[in-house]
């Protein structure tokens, strides 16, 4: 399948629909430091979700060459907040979950992206429309990482080989782990496609190197732009309601029902036509 989005665009191009979301941090030091890490692999985008200490003056010395990355970073209140635009999520996670995401490798995670990014794009510019991919790779907290919750909001679990006696790294740490193999991964893919004539085919030897993910669906192009995040977790609500109100659910003894619906969703990755297909369906089932 012919992509230009890729023959036309730089690593840059790839890398700004990107954005690390650092989820209740401690210190204030690893902001800056995640913000250098960010700076040396091209990142620029830094969202930090309700921070325990403000961004301070150990923020910047930390920073170093990062700081125009730490200046422009954006603080909120909620993780929904800073995610409810992304059409994809992924989640660094040390260890399995009660509710577990396909889960990835740093270089799995980076082809994933970055396929998203040529195919999202190349069906934004069918619609005529300047929307840019939003992607967003969701870091926990110092001590605990994330939680089920937040973890659920995720279409992938990204995890880092490490020593199984302790595979936890300093929060800036994963952030330099995960961000230097989409860098690496980008520029091969950059490179492939110069070779090849902008030509895109999974089967190719150039990306023979990554190995095979989880049986899960990567839709190959879309003729309408994915949902965001924000319109998913909508859709979960809406569906649970539903599921209430005619007596499939129990509003008291929920569990894990809205977790598996928004996982569900993340598996069968709607665009914006059906997603309006379906809440036009559950509204009238609602209403009825």
């Amino acid at each position: 399948m012919s992509n230009p989005f890729v023959a036309e665009h730089t690593v840059h191009d790839y890398l700004s629909c990107l954005q690390v979301v650092m989820v209740n941090t401690t210190l204030p030091a690893n902001i800056g430091s995640a913000a250098r890490a960010m700076h040396t692999m091209g990142l620029s985008r830094l969202t930090v979700v309700n921070p325990k200490l403000p961004i301070d003056e150990t923020s910047v010395s930390h920073a170093a060459g990062g700081n125009d990355v730490l200046a422009a970073a954006t603080i909120t209140p909620t993780l929904e907040t800073a995610i409810a635009d992304c059409q994809l999520v992924f989640a660094a996670s040390s260890r399995s979950r009660h509710m577990p995401r396909p889960v990835v490798t740093p270089t799995q995670a980076a082809k994933i992206m970055l396929d998203f990014i040529d195919n999202q794009s190349l069906t934004n510019k069918q619609n005529s429309t300047d929307a840019i991919p939003n992607i967003a790779i969701l870091f926990g907290r110092e001590d605990r990482g994330l939680t089920n919750e937040e973890l659920g909001y995720a279409d992938y679990h990204i995890q880092i080989d490490a020593n199984s006696d302790y595979p936890v790294l300093n929060v800036a740490s994963a952030v330099q782990v995960i961000a230097s193999f989409i860098f690496a991964y980008a520029q091969t893919h950059i490179s492939s496609s110069m070779y090849s004539g902008g030509t895109i085919d999974n089967n190719e030897a150039s990306n023979s190197h990554v190995s095979p993910i989880l049986n899960t669906y990567i839709r190959q192009q879309w003729d309408e732009p994915a949902i965001t995040q924000q319109q998913l977790q909508q859709l979960t609500v809406r569906v649970t309601e539903l599921m209430v109100q005619r007596g499939l659910a129990d509003s008291d003894h929920l569990r894990s029902l809205p977790l598996r619906l928004s996982r569900l969703g993340s598996r069968i990755q709607l665009d914006q036509k059906e997603f309006q297909l379906l809440s036009a369906l559950v509204a009238k089932l609602l209403k009825d």
